[in-house]
C-alpha cells in the first residue's frame, strides 16, 4: 500500500488532535475533580449520578428539614404534656387534702386559693405552639385551643353524646341557713340532703336545650328511642323554689342551665343503666369565658354567633386530624396529639365544682361563727333570745356538717377522676416518647444511608487529584511527543533527493 505525504500529514494531525483531547479532558477533570462533564462522555456514570443525586436530595430533605421539624414538634408536645401532668397532680393533691376527716379554716382557705390559682391554668398548656402553629388543635394550627378573651356574644349549638356509664351520683342540699341581721328576721332552719344520678355537659351556663333523647336496644334487638321531656330551671335556687325542695320525681328529668346538669329520676336512671342506654343532647350556649375550651375541637357544633345571617354560620365536624411527617422513604410519623385525647372537658368543670364545695363549707362555718358571736352579745342575753339563737346555731351546725361531709366525699370521688385524667395524660406522654424513640432510630438509619449514598455518589463521579495528575502528565507528554514527531516528519521531502 502506497503511503503519501498527505496521508502522513492527516494521520499526524489526527494523532495530535487526539492527544489534545486527552489533555483537555484531564485538564477539565483537574479543575472539577469529576469523571465526566457531560453525559455523552460516559452514559453509565451519568445515569447512576442522576439516580444517586435524586436519592441524596430526598435524604437531605429528611435529615435537614423533616426530621428536625418532627423532633421539635414532639419536644414541644412532650414538655406541654408534662406540665399538664404536673398541674393535674397538684389538683389531685388538693383532693387528697380535702378528703381528710378534719379540716381547719386555714386548711380550707389554702385548698380554695390553690384550686382558684390552678383552675386559671388548667388548659393553658393546650395553647402550646411550635413555630406559630398550635400543636393540639389538629389541622387548625392557626387557632388556639381555648378562647383568648371573654366572648359574651359568641353562640354555639353543640351536639354531645353520652353513655349510661357517664351517669354519676351527686348530692344536692335543700335549705341553706340564712342568718338574720336581727332576731326579728326569719331564718331558714331546715337542711335536707338528696342524691340523684346526673350527667354533666361539657359546659355550664347553657342557654337552652334544643333536643334530648336516650336510646337502647330491646331484647328483640330493636332500637328504642325515648324523647324524654325535660324540666328546665335557670339555677338550683329556681329548682328548689319550684317545689320547696331539690327533688326529682322518679320519671322526671331536670336540667339546670347554670350548672349544665341533667338530673334523672330513679326510674329513668334505672332504665338507662339496665338497658345500657346512650344519650344524645343538642344544646345552645351563648357566652364563653377566657380559658374555656373551644367546642369545635371536641364536638360536632355550629358557630351561630351571627343570628341574622345564616350564611355566616360555620359548622364543625369532629374528626380524627392526624398530622404526618415523612421522615424516610415510605416512612411516615404522626407527630401531633389531639386535644380531645388529653385535655378532658371535665377537668375544669371538676375544679370549679371543687372550688364551690370548699366555698360552701367556708360559708357554713362563717354562719356558725356569726351566730356564736351573736349569742355572746349583751342584747341577746335573754333566755328567749338565746333559745332562738340556739335554734339557728343547730341549723347552721347541721349545714356545716353536711357541707364538710360533702367536701370529704366529693374530694374522695374526685381523686379517682383526677387519677383517670393523669392516666390519660400519662398515656399521651408515653405515646409521644415512643414516637421520639422511633424518630431517633429512623434518624440514625437515614443519616447512615445519607453517608452511604454520598460515598457511592463520590465514587461514581469524583476522581482523586493524584490520579488525575498522573493521567494528565502522561497525556501532556504524549501530546508534546506527537508535536515533536510531527516536526521531524516535515523535515524530509522528495525534493531533498532530486
Amino acid at each position: 500500500m502506497r503511503i503519501t505525504n498527505n496521508m502522513i500529514t492527516g494521520n499526524t494531525k489526527s494523532n495530535i488532535n487526539g492527544n489534545k483531547i486527552f489533555v483537555d479532558k484531564y485538564n477539565t477533570q483537574m479543575t472539577t475533580q469529576k469523571k465526566i462533564s457531560k453525559a455523552s462522555e460516559d452514559p453509565v456514570i451519568a445515569i447512576r449520578a442522576l439516580r444517586l443525586g435524586t436519592s441524596l436530595s430526598h435524604i437531605n430533605q429528611y435529615v435537614d428539614n423533616n426530621i428536625p421539624d418532627a423532633e421539635a414538634w414532639l419536644d414541644v408536645t412532650y414538655t406541654a404534656l408534662n406540665n399538664m401532668y404536673t398541674l393535674i397532680s397538684d389538683i389531685r393533691t388538693q383532693c387528697v387534702n380535702g378528703s381528710t376527716d378534719t379540716l381547719s379554716t386555714d386548711d380550707r382557705q389554702t385548698i380554695l386559693k390553690s384550686l382558684q390559682s390552678l383552675s386559671e391554668q388548667v388548659y393553658t398548656e393546650g395553647n402550646a405552639d411550635y413555630s406559630g402553629r398550635t400543636i393540639f388543635t389538629g389541622y387548625r394550627t392557626s387557632s388556639n385551643l381555648t378562647f383568648d378573651t371573654d366572648e359574651a356574644d359568641t353562640t354555639y349549638q353543640i351536639e354531645q353524646s353520652f353513655s349510661y356509664q357517664d351517669l354519676e351520683t351527686k348530692r344536692y342540699y335543700t335549705g341553706d341557713v340564712e342568718v338574720p341581721v336581727t332576731l326579728g328576721g326569719a331564718c331558714t332552719t331546715t337542711v335536707q340532703e338528696d342524691s340523684y344520678d346526673r350527667i354533666r355537659l361539657g359546659y355550664d351556663s347553657v342557654s337552652k336545650v334544643d333536643a334530648f333523647s336516650y336510646s337502647y336496644y330491646d331484647e328483640n334487638g330493636k332500637e328504642q328511642v325515648i324523647k324524654q321531656d325535660v324540666i328546665t330551671f335557670e339555677t338550683e335556687a329556681d329548682w328548689e323554689a319550684d317545689t320547696g325542695v331539690k327533688q326529682v320525681k322518679p320519671d322526671q328529668v331536670v336540667f339546670i342551665k347554670e350548672t349544665g346538669e341533667f338530673i334523672f329520676g330513679e326510674n329513668v336512671a334505672q332504665i338507662m343503666k339496665s338497658n345500657h342506654a346512650s344519650v344524645d343532647v343538642t344544646y345552645t350556649k351563648t357566652g364563653f369565658d377566657a380559658g374555656e375550651l373551644r367546642p369545635e375541637y371536641y364536638y360536632n357544633c355550629t358557630d351561630k354567633s351571627d343570628p341574622y345571617n345564616q350564611d355566616n354560620w360555620v359548622t364543625y365536624t369532629k374528626e380524627d386530624q392526624q398530622i404526618f411527617y415523612t421522615i424516610a422513604a415510605s416512612t411516615t410519623l404522626t407527630v401531633n396529639t389531639q386535644a380531645s385525647d388529653v385535655f378532658d372537658t371535665s377537668i375544669q368543670r371538676d375544679t370549679k365544682e371543687m372550688i364551690n364545695i370548699v366555698q360552701k363549707s367556708l360559708n357554713a362555718e362563717a354562719k356558725v361563727e356569726q351566730i356564736k358571736q351573736m349569742m355572746k352579745e349583751e342584747k341577746y342575753s335573754s333566755p328567749e333570745d338565746q333559745e332562738k339563737l340556739q335554734t339557728y346555731l343547730d341549723a347552721a351546725q347541721k349545714e356545716l356538717v353536711y357541707a364538710n361531709d360533702n367536701l370529704k366525699k366529693t374530694y374522695e370521688q374526685y381523686i379517682t377522676n383526677f387519677d383517670n385524667y393523669m392516666t390519660q395524660i400519662n398515656t399521651a406522654i408515653t405515646n409521644v416518647g415512643s414516637m421520639q424513640n422511633r424518630l431517633s432510630m429512623t434518624k440514625n438509619r437515614v443519616e447512615n444511608q445519607q453517608m452511604t449514598i454520598k460515598e457511592l455518589k463520590s465514587s461514581n463521579e469524583d476522581r482523586e487529584i493524584s490520579d488525575i495528575l498522573i493521567d494528565y502528565t502522561a497525556a501532556y507528554n504524549a501530546y508534546q511527543a506527537s508535536l515533536t514527531a510531527a516536526a521531524k516528519i516535515g523535515d524530509q521531502t522528495l525534493l531533498n533527493y532530486l
